[in-house]
């Protein structure tokens, strides 16, 4: 994880120079933004590899500024801490483009195995060839996908990486906690609610061959069947 760098975005003085050093002690190369404005300026500047964000910022929020971000960037990782605990806030992450949260306070331990179980999902996509699922071509490595070679989406990262696993398991059931824990980093009730959403988000984006359903299998999981 040498010369990752990290976009950390926090308007609590003391919490965003803990955060910023213990990184730094872990050789991560930190930049520091204490509102949104700061944080949009320094993330076109630098060029990181992660966004760290806090949610509740002057000047502009965190969802606001991952919103602005993902409109020309829909694979970066980004991480929300929140002091929110709302299902309804978390999924409104979500929506905006976030892969993760953690709610405050939380560990330094805890936020860096999330980084870099993001940063390691970053680089699966290698050079996976294109896969046909019905009439649409998802190209992993790109996280595209297209249908009658044509019209072109460009997935989110999560979205790109559920598709993925529910291809591997075509025709056959994705075990919800085995996906949860492997995609979320637990099965609890949030990331539960998170996944049905981007489940809807992946029916709607292959809702144009007919032939293709994402069923929900109670109990157990979901079937991509193709």
């Amino acid at each position: 994880m040498n010369n990752i760098k990290v976009l950390l975005a926090e308007d609590e003085a003391s919490l965003g120079m803990i955060v910023k050093e213990s990184l730094a002690s872990r050789k991560f190369t930190v930049f520091h933004a204490v509102n949104g404005e700061e944080a949009l300026f320094l993330y076109q500047q630098e060029k990181p590899d992660i966004l760290v964000l806090d949610v509740m910022m002057p000047k502009k929020d965190g969802f606001t500024l991952a919103k602005e971000i993902r409109l020309e960037n829909k694979t970066i990782p980004i991480i929300f801490l929140t002091a929110k605990s709302q299902t309804s806030d978390v999924l409104e992450g979500f929506e905006h483009g976030g892969n993760d949260y953690l709610k405050k306070p939380f560990s330094m331990e805890e936020l860096i195995i999330r980084m870099k179980a993001l940063l390691d999902r970053n680089e699966l996509k290698g050079n996976l060839d294109d896969l046909k699922i019905g009439a649409y071509i998802f190209n992993v490595t790109k996280q595209l996908l297209s249908y009658a070679e044509e019209e072109e989406e460009q997935l989110t990262h999560r979205e790109a990486q559920l598709l993925y696993h529910l291809y591997e398991k075509k025709n056959e059931v994705l075990d919800r906690t085995i996906i949860l824990n492997k995609l979320w980093g637990n099965d609890d009730f949030f990331n539960a609610r998170s996944m049905d959403v981007f489940i809807s988000k992946l029916r709607k984006k292959l809702k144009k061959d007919e032939n293709i359903q994402i069923i929900n299998v109670r109990g157990f999981g979901y079937k991509l069947l193709c």
